[in-house]
């Protein structure tokens, strides 16, 4: 099973987390069971890009990318080569690295 290593975010993951994730699972689901409160304001549809990430390590061996994600890529904070939405994430077979952005794009965050 691949491991997905979450790097230090200082409100979501102060410690940065690891946990392994069984191939074609969805990122986002994957982070939240681990604990990591990603927002997801759209309940993972792909329509609303707060749960934006930045893949830094093995972003090549997951889901490619289709129109809809990259539409709305368009509206996250901080985008990168590197960006995707973690709920259209599906995981491969080799481990990934996470990196959160400091910043979202949801004005209403839920405490």
């Amino acid at each position: 099973m691949p491991t997905v290593r979450v790097l230090p975010h200082p409100d979501l993951c102060p410690e940065g987390t690891a946990f392994e994730l069984r191939r074609g699972a969805s990122l986002c689901e994957g982070l939240l069971r681990a604990g990591v409160a990603i927002e997801h304001a759209c309940d993972m549809v792909a329509a609303c890009a707060t749960c934006h990430v930045h893949l830094r390590e093995g972003g090549t061996a997951v889901s490619a990318i289709d129109d809809d994600e990259n539409d709305q890529l368009d509206h996250a904070w901080g985008l990168d080569a590197q960006s995707r939405l973690a709920c259209c994430v599906r995981l491969g077979t080799q481990d990934l690295v996470v990196e959160l952005p400091r910043h979202t794009r949801n004005h209403a965050r839920e405490l």
